[in-house]
């Protein structure tokens, strides 16, 4: 009886709120982790036209993969666009949380400016800076050449996106920082000023500047918001599509293995196409999975 009991006062307590949450639970499961196994099988058979072919080759689309040259090579891309997009979108956020830290006059108005290019698609990203990077020469010239022309800096003109060496993938990390550099902004201000007063006027006290209150005290309770700005900004980077198609979807000097994956569906080579997706998939989940494990074990010791 007293066993009953205790199972009667669980579903009493949990019953309602899975009973709430059962339909998206179903719907997570069938619609996201259903295909994503669908996408795994489908990376292990030989399908390579309009027709399904569900014969398995084992592991083999895999090993093709890695002896694939493009495929390297677009994993180098996406390495050169991950680190200038990431250390990018940090250095602009963190400058901006820094001067907006002590509070300015109009502060709202200008987090909205910041904020801004995060509310806009990355199709509509791309194409604005498609104009700006363009480089023309001559009476052509336009966007970013034009103004660095202008203002006396034209040997900081360049070819930008159509340039034909590595400079180009790191170009159009650009936009992409541009496009975040609020949202890390907001996140580092968030954690600047979640810093208690007390432990500023405490390091004053001591005789310590402002200078080293920040590097002391500010700055290592900055870590849980970095780690957070890094992880998110990875995760989006590796998953980055619309931006580069809308930029040019046929330049190989931009490709990425999201862009690969693409052409390879749109060749039917759905095989590979999958192959492709199962890899970023554990890629990301690599990335994300300590990270939450390592923030609920935090919050847990807190």
């Amino acid at each position: 009886m007293e066993k009953s009991g205790k199972h009667v006062r669980r579903i009493r307590k949990w019953g309602p709120g899975l009973l709430l949450i059962s339909p998206s639970l179903v719907l997570l499961a069938v619609f996201v982790y259903g295909f994503l196994g669908w996408n795994f099988q489908i990376s292990l058979t030989d399908w390579q036209s309009l027709m399904p072919v569900y014969s398995t080759t084992g592991f083999d689309n895999y090993s093709n993969l890695v002896a694939d040259d493009t495929w390297w090579r677009d994993v180098n891309h996406l390495v050169i666009y991950t680190v200038v997009f990431v250390v990018g979108a940090l250095i602009v956020g963190f400058v901006l949380a820094l001067l907006m830290e002590k509070g300015v006059w109009g502060e709202g108005v200008l987090k909205s400016v910041y904020l801004f290019p995060m509310a806009m698609s990355f199709i509509a990203t791309a194409i604005v800076w498609r104009w700006l990077m363009d480089n023309g020469t001559g009476d052509n010239t336009a966007g970013l050449n034009k103004l660095l022309g202008s203002v006396g800096l034209s040997f900081l003109k360049g070819d930008w996106h159509k340039s034909d060496s590595e400079f180009a993938i790191a170009a159009v990390a650009i936009p992409a920082g541009w496009a975040l550099s609020g949202y890390i902004m907001a996140l580092f201000l968030a954690g600047m000023r979640g810093v208690p007063d007390e432990l500023r006027e405490a390091a004053r006290v001591d005789g310590a500047t402002e200078r080293q209150v920040f590097w002391h005290v500010v700055r290592p309770l900055l870590w849980p918001a970095t780690m957070s700005a890094t992880v998110i900004l990875v995760h989006i980077s590796m998953k980055t599509f619309d931006l580069l198609y809308a930029i040019n979807p046929k330049d190989a000097s931009i490709e990425t293995p999201a862009l690969y994956m693409y052409r390879s569906m749109g060749g039917y080579l759905y095989a590979r196409g999958a192959t492709i997706a199962t890899i970023l998939v554990i890629a990301m989940a690599v990335i994300i999975v300590p990270y939450i494990w390592y923030t609920m074990r935090s919050e847990r010791r807190s």
